[in-house]
């Protein structure tokens, strides 16, 4: 994916059900991913983070055992 445009946002989507609870995402990004204290499922603070948290996301995303965690361009 080619880097965003200033100003553009991120949109994430995660799979709560596929979750195994690791938590990688969390140390990665705990601006934008969290967990449940019950569980430990990934919960998602902010679901359209702006672009320049996209390394951070994108890492948080290459983490994730599961790879439950989607990361695409919001839309304009």
């Amino acid at each position: 994916m080619s880097a965003p445009q200033e100003g553009a946002t991120l949109e994430i989507a995660v799979d709560e059900d596929r979750c195994v609870a690791a938590g990688h995402c969390v140390v990665a990004a705990p601006e934008i991913f969290d967990q449940r204290e019950e569980d430990g499922v990934v919960v998602l603070l902010d679901p359209r983070p702006p672009a320049t948290a996209q390394d951070t996301v994108r890492e948080a995303a290459l983490l994730c055992p599961a790879a439950v965690i989607r990361v695409l361009r919001a839309p304009s």
